[in-house]
């Protein structure tokens, strides 16, 4: 009985050890992401612009003309399918 015991002590350590070495890495894995985006922020900005990249009117346009791609693509796979 005292050596059931002793071996469930025994699990207990190194079940305690081994959770503590993976959250102490896990720990310093994030102060190192956090060190690694703080240097890529310093030395890499990132450049914000104000205006939007695509005028708004442009996307009806641009949405248009997938849907007709879309259309003739379909179009020409059932006329080549029969």
């Amino acid at each position: 009985m005292a050596g059931e015991v002793n071996n469930v002590l025994e699990a207990l350590k190194f079940m305690v050890l081994g959770m503590g070495v993976v959250f102490l890495f896990l720990y310093i894995l994030v102060l190192v992401v956090e060190f690694q985006a703080k240097l890529i922020a310093k030395y890499f900005p990132e450049n914000i612009s104000k205006t939007p990249a695509t005028p708004a009117g442009s996307t009806t346009d641009d949405e248009e003309r997938r849907v007709a791609a879309i259309i003739g693509a379909i179009t020409e796979f059932r006329k080549n399918k029969s």
